[in-house]
């Protein structure tokens, strides 16, 4: 998989809750770094389990360097609030524009509240390091299946909004803006609205109106770097790996997953099946075949622990069988795309040194 990921720009890493895609992204990362790539691995799942995976402590938005034992390494957390106020500071009009949107309170909750703002702060933020030319690969973590998708459709939603016909009602010039917006907001919603000007003074509708005008000539660069992201995102610099686990809800979700990438004209370059139970070379023996042996050795029950480790290796043999029919599932599915087995561990590879096992098996 590595090998077909080579040479792109970003790297886009997907799938269900629970599938150990934060681990693999980190791999993935980690295994370009060795090919000489200097790369960058970006979580924007709030769940904060990058660092956790890396073996380092808190990461921030800004990149942070990972010891790895070969290659550069970087790693980093998506902060959705740094993220939209280094986008205000550098695209705003003018120095009082500037100040105006970080001084209003509407904005202050709004850039501090993760949910909505996340993803398109994440595109936001790929856009930064893209345009920041410091890394020759980016690998983004994403949340698990659904918000994923909301990753994906992100840029295309916020060119919705922003070429809408209400917004562009609301963001009149100057004297125009704050009297026309002032009459949407009060059509058809007075009961409401007058309770809320009795409970603020009026100050929230102002702040809302002013919030709104404080962003005047600023919406046109959010739609256009939002297409210049899902078009990098749709061509051959790009590239998404989805990540599965041998579980039937897993395997179904990533199914899912591949086709609406394909569908929509996303390059799918890899697909990894992670936790797999290798099959064993032969089926248990019978236990009174290794009793012997036991005894040998110097066990105190040797019929009762052959028989304990017989039954074991049943089981194992049984979710070696379940995961090769995950496999298959996946590889009939996606023909052509490099499927991916990830041995289970029997510790989680939570430092350097599990990480590296991972990226030894998704490539040379």
């Amino acid at each position: 998989m590595i090998e077909a990921l080579r040479g792109r720009r970003v790297v886009v890493c997907c799938g269900a809750g629970g599938v150990g895609k934060t681990t693999i992204s980190a791999a993935t990362a980690m295994a370009l770094a060795r090919e000489g790539a200097r790369t960058a691995v970006i979580t924007i799942d709030p769940a904060r389990r990058l660092a956790t995976a890396l073996g380092v402590g808190e990461l921030s938005d800004v990149p942070r360097r990972v010891p790895a034992e070969a290659g550069e390494l970087w790693a980093l957390q998506l902060d959705p609030k740094a993220t939209f106020d280094r986008l205000v500071a550098r695209h705003a009009p003018d120095d009082a524009a500037r100040e105006r949107i970080l001084g209003n309170r509407i904005y202050r909750h709004l850039s501090g509240a993760v949910a909505g703002a996340q993803e398109y702060m994440a595109v936001e933020r790929l856009h930064e390091l893209m345009e920041g030319g410091d890394f020759d690969a980016i690998v983004l973590d994403t949340p698990p299946a659904r918000n994923a998708l909301d990753f994906l459709d992100a840029p295309q939603r916020i060119t919705r909004f922003i070429e809408g016909r209400s917004l562009r009602l609301l963001l009149r010039p100057a004297g125009e803006a704050g009297r026309l917006g002032w009459r949407i907001l009060h059509a058809g919603s007075s009961t409401v609205l007058s309770l809320l000007e009795r409970l603020t003074g009026g100050q929230l509708l102002r702040d809302v109106a002013d919030f709104l005008a404080g962003f005047d000539g600023m919406y046109q660069g959010f739609a256009d770097r939002a297409k210049e992201v899902r078009r990098l995102l749709r061509s051959p610099d790009a590239g998404f790996v989805v990540i599965a686990a041998p579980r039937a809800d897993a395997v179904h979700q990533a199914l899912a997953l591949a086709g609406r990438l394909r569908e929509d004209g996303y390059p799918l370059a890899g697909v990894v099946l992670n936790r797999v139970h290798p099959l064993p070379a032969r089926g248990p023996a019978p236990p009174e075949a290794i009793a012997p042996a036991l005894a040998a050795a110097g066990a105190a029950d040797p019929a009762r622990l052959a028989a304990t480790a017989m039954e074991a290796l049943g089981e194992e043999q049984l979710l070696a069988l379940r995961d090769l029919d995950a496999r298959e599932a996946l590889a009939g599915a996606v023909d052509g795309i490099p499927v991916v087995e990830v041995p289970d561990h029997a510790v989680e590879p939570v430092e350097l040194r599990g990480l590296a096992r991972v990226a030894d098996a998704l490539g040379p």
